[in-house]
């Protein structure tokens, strides 16, 4: 199984904004760390909001913070919040897309099974099992 990019960038803001979670991380800051687009992480970081794992304010000193403790956080929730758009294959999708098998094929049995165990395995972990490190950051007063 393949997750999205968006679903990915996901994981890292949540790990990287768990790593201090006193602390409001910018969706600017977060890109640059990861080199990922910072357009993207924006719709991802909404969409974080939006489901409850994080918590938003604008303005100076605003950022992203998490909504919940890391541990509340179940990474299969994470994964079933932003793959919610994308069918494992096209006979998931909601209208049933475009298989012209789908009446005969068992196929789609063995895949929706083995979809369920691996987000099944995910829900055994948090965001607290895989939260990074701290970043170092020179002292607020040192020159540039």
């Amino acid at each position: 199984m393949r997750l999205t990019a968006f679903t990915d960038f996901g994981f890292r803001a949540l790990m990287r904004i768990a790593s201090e979670p006193e602390r409001a991380f910018s969706t600017a800051e977060i890109a640059d760390e990861f080199g990922i687009s910072r357009h993207h992480l924006t719709k991802t970081m909404a969409a974080l909001a939006n489901a409850g794992f994080l918590k938003t304010r604008r303005g100076a000193g605003g950022g992203a913070m998490l909504a919940r403790p890391a541990i509340e956080i179940g990474l299969g929730e994470v994964v079933r919040v932003l793959e919610r758009d994308q069918p494992l294959v096209e006979c998931f999708r909601v209208d049933g897309g475009a298989c012209v098998i789908t009446p005969e094929c068992r196929l789609k049995t063995y895949l929706s099974q083995a979809e369920t165990a691996f987000l099944a395995q995910l829900d055994t972990y948090t965001l607290a099992d895989c939260t990074l490190a701290p970043r170092e950051r020179p002292p607020e007063d040192a020159l540039p």
